[in-house]
């Protein structure tokens, strides 16, 4: 069964094609489409060298069209959303794809992981600049109306940005039903501003002819770099076209870039660079300043929402790869809210968003203008991009089989495309490249030490362990109390004795009647159907060993999930819920000098433990029916 059909628990559910297809326009391009908000007044900054003439605006809106073209139109659109994990999308999905098709190769397999772990820490950086740029660039607007206003943009764009972290809690159901038609009635404004300055202008057509991007090019020199910097700008949001493929569905994705978001640009793109050819003083705000003076308010209004909608978009996304890095074993549990009773996807971490308010915070106060943090934003998003190319290429070639003669020369022109756009951000490490790459490296690092920490943490409760079937059979010879009720024990390894299991024995000399021994396994695949939920064996009269598999974007409920032993055949269990008790080691991790990882990384990572959210949450454990006994384990 396809992991994202209708019938899968915690799937999307797919709608009609009209209404999903007005969801992607919300949610998927909200990003790309507030990128005409500062795309050009950057492309025309002091910093690029590019002199403000017609065939310099001719060429560089040329090549904002032209890059849409090749890197959202050619390598998403056409070819990364056909690399689908069971329905799902994103760096994760994309990693598990990749290192599945790998398998046989371990070393190759390991860097192709750590490698999409990183480009998952990146997306956190894309997550703090996008709503500090977005929003800043549209409330700029209102120097446009009034340049005296200039004082008001940053405490107004600091309200908002707060207002719009206060309010996750509270879910996005309400406010999901406004993205689609508000971003379809932005892009809309966008096509029809931009018609109108090309009518006055209409020699601006001549963009459309890739010569003249290519012209544009060559002619910088070494100061090319700087000039893709800026263009870059025009392209971010480009991963969240395959990110979010599981919400709304390849087909609905694809035909609102190709009917509505794409043309919409390139009218808008084309109309700034038909403005500038008329009068150069636009220069100082392009977008706005196509607009009549009685409608730059209006604008500015509608511009505010779309960058809000745009923000929302790459939160929810922060909200959800915590999530699948959680049950992948990259982050420890946090606390996870549901907002909605009928969409899964529909949560709320309230420690990642107020470390992303932060973030924003520091970003917009650290800044203070939509221009200064253009220098910041694009590294991340192009070096994303660029290991998205890297992994696809071990999915075509590994696992689909395509020929090398056919996946070669796309991989290798994509790539160099990539490193080309890596290049002209790289330049601006020094101007806040560095902020975004900061944040990712400190996130890689948390995450690869949590990664590494849990591996030694069960290598080593596997050495120092009791095999567990031969300390079952001791225990059939008797000697300890059955209480009359059933134990679920939780553990990470299903051969060894629970350490819950030891205590209980030896402080309280009592075992269960009904043993469960149990593990919860996470896969990478997105979702596990019902019928594949449970494995179930009998390991002696009153001891069954349970393994529970999810896929990374299930939501764990062990109750509902140990309810599922009563019809399987291998072996009668009945798990009664208000009869159990579930009994959790908690251990306490204890550094110790030699082999395993450096010192500073194993007090990072009991740091962690220690502050870990607690597993009956977030297994959804009756809080009523649990029962924690600690151990110390030294790594």
């Amino acid at each position: 069964m396809s992991a994202s059909s209708p019938s899968t628990p915690h799937a999307p559910q797919r709608h009609g094609l009209a209404a999903l297809t007005l969801g992607a326009i919300g949610v998927v391009y909200g990003d790309i489409g507030t990128s005409p908000l500062y795309t050009v007044i950057e492309v025309f900054q002091p910093a690029t060298g590019i002199a403000l003439n017609a065939r310099n605006i001719t060429g560089a809106i040329s090549t904002i069209l032209w890059a849409l073209m090749l890197v959202v139109t050619l390598k998403y659109i056409v070819l990364i959303l056909r690399a689908d994990n069971r329905g799902e999308g994103g760096g994760l999905a994309l990693t598990a794809l990749a290192t599945k098709a790998v398998d046989s190769k371990p070393k190759l397999r390991r860097w192709l992981l750590l490698m999409g772990v990183f480009g998952a820490t990146l997306f956190y950086g894309d997550s703090v600049i996008t709503p500090a740029i977005s929003v800043m660039g549209a409330i700029e607007g209102l120097e446009v109306v009034a340049p005296h206003l200039d004082r008001y943009v940053l405490p107004i764009s600091l309200a908002v940005l707060l207002g719009l972290f206060l309010i996750q809690r509270f879910g996005t159901a309400a406010v999901g039903k406004v993205f689609g038609p508000v971003i379809t009635l932005w892009f809309g404004v966008l096509a029809v501003s931009g018609v109108h300055q090309i009518a006055q202008q209409p020699e601006i057509l001549a963009a459309l002819n890739p010569l003249h991007a290519w012209e544009f090019l060559t002619e910088r020199g070494w100061k090319l770099f700087a000039a893709l910097g800026a263009i870059v700008l025009a392209l971010t949001g480009a991963e969240a076209l395959y990110a979010d493929m599981g919400h709304f569905g390849r087909a609905p994705i694809r035909l609102a870039w190709g009917v509505l978001v794409f043309p919409a640009l390139a009218l808008n793109y084309m109309g700034q660079g038909a403005l500038l050819m008329r009068d150069p003083t636009a220069i100082q705000n392009p977008f706005f300043r196509l607009f009549p003076e009685q409608l730059v308010l209006p604008a500015i209004v509608l511009a505010a929402l779309a960058a809000v909608i745009a923000s929302q978009a790459v939160i929810s996304g922060a909200y959800s790869m915590t999530k699948q890095a959680i049950q992948l074993g990259f982050l420890p549990r946090m606390t996870v809210r549901y907002t909605s009773a009928r969409e899964a996807g529909q949560i709320y971490v309230p420690a990642v968003n107020w470390a992303l308010l932060a973030g924003v915070i520091g970003a917009v106060l650290l800044f203070r203008s939509s221009s200064a943090l253009a220098g910041a934003y694009g590294i991340a998003v192009t070096l994303t991009m660029m290991i998205t190319t890297v992994l696809t290429w071990f999915v075509i070639r590994d696992g689909w089989r395509l020929p090398k003669r056919l996946a070669l020369p796309a991989t290798v022109g994509f790539l160099v495309l990539d490193t080309l756009l890596v290049a002209g951000c790289a330049i601006k490490f020094l101007d806040g490249g560095w902020f975004p790459l900061a944040l990712g490296l400190g996130l890689f690092v948390i995450m690869s030490t949590w990664a590494r920490g849990r591996e030694l943490l069960f290598s080593t409760i596997r050495r120092d362990g009791l095999e567990l079937e031969p300390f079952i059979e001791s225990l059939a010879l008797g000697g300890a109390h059955r209480a009359s009720r059933t134990a679920v024990y939780a553990v990470a390894n299903v051969d060894t004795v629970p350490q819950a299991m030891l205590h209980n024995l030896k402080h309280n000399q009592v075992l269960h009647e009904a043993n469960v021994i149990m593990t919860v396994v996470f896969q990478d695949r997105p979702f596990v159907p019902d019928e594949e939920r449970i494995e179930l064996s009998t390991l002696a009269p009153g001891f069954w060993r349970v393994t529970v598999h999810y896929g990374f974007m299930d939501q764990p409920d062990v109750p509902r999930a140990l309810a599922l032993c009563e019809p399987v055949s291998q072996g009668a269990l009945r798990i009664p819920v208000f009869e159990t008790s579930y009994f959790l080691s908690r251990e306490t991790v204890v550094p110790t000098p030699g082999a395993g990882m450096a010192n500073w990384r194993e007090r990072l990572f009991a740091t962690m433990t220690r502050n870990a959210g607690g597993v009956a949450e977030f297994f959804r454990l009756p809080d009523n029916a649990v029962v924690e006994l600690g151990t110390r384990v030294q790594i």
